[in-house]
């Protein structure tokens, strides 16, 4: 039995390792995906007021501060027992789709280009940014366009780029200025045309990836992500909709308050990373993928005319329901379009000047639940407090746990496939790293777990037949 051992896995955000099994024939036994960190927020945070959450929690990720920041503000406005102002939702749903924007652009053109670009089996020591910069510097520059943009949409609300301290239980902290409007308005149609060009060149490439498009994590799995009554992609607010493997609806519409009786967790042997679960199936089986590919697989429709040609466009090349995870970056330039024509739609309401951005309150409610759709997938901040405000207890289920089985699979798939034991070549191995980095894993979001978590325990004899068994809820 030999072992490679792929640490740090590249290109991602946190840290994590693959460790690959090999048979005496040099064939792939089995396969390990490991999150090495442990970041513990769940626990340190107890005895902080509710209100400090935000701004706390913020600080998981300083690529996503905007989706911890705005599940948190929701748990607290829960907590509070308030509606916040009509104007401070639609700024907040604004400030999420710029984050969304950045968020994929990095994902996109930043750490996934390269594999797309200079090839998979492309020298390592150029297959980064700075090889995309010198080997396509059109697209390279296009993309930093594009992140520039969501990032300016932030700094132009919050007065920051990264933590920003601006959304807040009850709302947010000041309006938007006109001055601000108009900034981004004009700058709208340069970005909304990069982000086409983009989706028209990817398209274009994916017969050069047939074969990663086939191995690359495309087994059946479940799916969810947040939709409206109507079945519309949602972002910001909605419920969380369950889809089989074969496109049929399991639940409809969860409801954040009720997302504990449809979502279990599970710890593993090998990882920090909690392993969450759909409760009815229960652990493993019940495995199901989250983020842009999970969203436009549960959803019916974007909601928005350009890309709802482009969502069309993708199920009717891909199928009802798209498996693959080479697919997420797909879904992901679909997203962005879709968030740029949301911007554009929330700017051109001239309610959203409105000054009257935050509502007040104390302790109403000793519980609180948060959910949106992170650019990773769904996150959910659930909090108890005191009557004083202090809070007693925290879970945080973050989008990567979600996937954190479907990437498993994906690696075990993924190497089975390419990895030759007997003539191993760099490429080989980036090709698992690759699928992992699909998924775009925040791993730096993901370590929280403090408490006791589901799970099963099996005793077997020699012959693998199961002799007692063991789940703890």
């Amino acid at each position: 039995m030999k072992r490679i051992t792929i640490e740090p896995v590249s290109r991602i955000e946190g840290h994590a390792k693959i460790t690959i099994h090999l048979d005496d024939l040099g064939h792939v036994a089995n396969t390990e995906f490991s999150v090495t960190q442990v970041r513990g927020f769940e626990k340190f945070t107890e005895g902080h007021p509710f209100y400090e959450m935000p701004g706390i929690t913020a600080r998981i990720c300083g690529i996503c501060p905007i989706s911890h920041l705005l599940a948190s503000a929701k748990a607290c406005d829960a907590i509070m027992a308030v509606r916040i102002p009509p104007v401070a939702r639609k700024l907040r749903e604004l400030v999420h789709f710029a984050q969304i924007v950045q968020s994929h652009a990095l994902s996109f053109f930043y750490l996934s280009a390269p594999d797309f670009l200079l090839g998979m089996d492309s020298d390592p020591a150029s297959r980064n940014v700075l090889g995309v910069i010198a080997g396509h510097p059109e697209l390279a520059r296009e993309g930093i366009e594009l992140r520039k943009f969501g990032l300016l949409i932030v700094e132009g609300l919050a007065q920051e780029r990264v933590h920003p301290s601006w959304i807040v239980p009850g709302g947010v902290a000041t309006p938007l200025s006109s001055a601000t409007r108009d900034r981004i308005l004009s700058e709208l149609p340069a970005v909304k045309g990069i982000a086409e060009r983009t989706l028209q060149f990817f398209k274009g490439a994916l017969d050069n990836y047939k074969e990663e498009i086939e191995f690359f994590g495309s087994f059946p799995t479940m799916y969810a992500g947040m939709v409206d009554a109507k079945g519309n992609l949602q972002l910001y607010d909605g419920g969380l909709r369950f889809l089989s493997a074969t496109g049929d609806v399991v639940e409809e519409y969860v409801p954040t308050e009720e997302y504990a009786s449809y979502i279990g967790e599970a710890s593993l042997r090998d990882s920090y990373l909690k392993a969450p679960f759909f409760k009815p199936l229960g652990y493993p089986d019940g495995v199901y993928r989250v983020g842009p590919l999970g969203r436009l697989n549960a959803a019916s429709q974007c909601g928005t005319p350009k890309a709802d040609i482009e969502f069309k466009e993708f199920h009717q090349r891909f199928g009802t329901v798209a498996h693959s995870a080479f697919l997420y970056h797909y879904a992901r330039l679909i997203e962005i379009v879709h968030a740029l024509e949301k911007i554009e739609t929330l700017l051109d309401d001239t309610r959203i000047l409105e000054t009257h951005t935050r509502a007040t309150a104390g302790v109403n409610a000793l519980e609180g639940i948060g959910m949106i759709e992170a650019p990773r997938g769904t996150l959910i901040h659930h909090y108890k407090v005191s009557e004083e405000g202090a809070i007693t207890w925290a879970n945080l289920i973050v989008a990567t746990g979600h996937n954190n089985l479907a990437i498993g699979r994906s690696v075990q798939q993924v190497s089975e496939h390419f990895i030759d034991g007997t003539k191993l070549t760099e490429g080989m191995l980036n090709r698992v790293s690759a699928v992992v980095r699909a998924y775009d894993p925040c791993l730096s979001c993901s370590t929280h777990a403090s408490d006791l978590l589901a799970m099963q325990i099996r005793l077997l004899d020699a012959n693998g037949a199961v002799l007692d068994e063991l789940t703890t809820d």
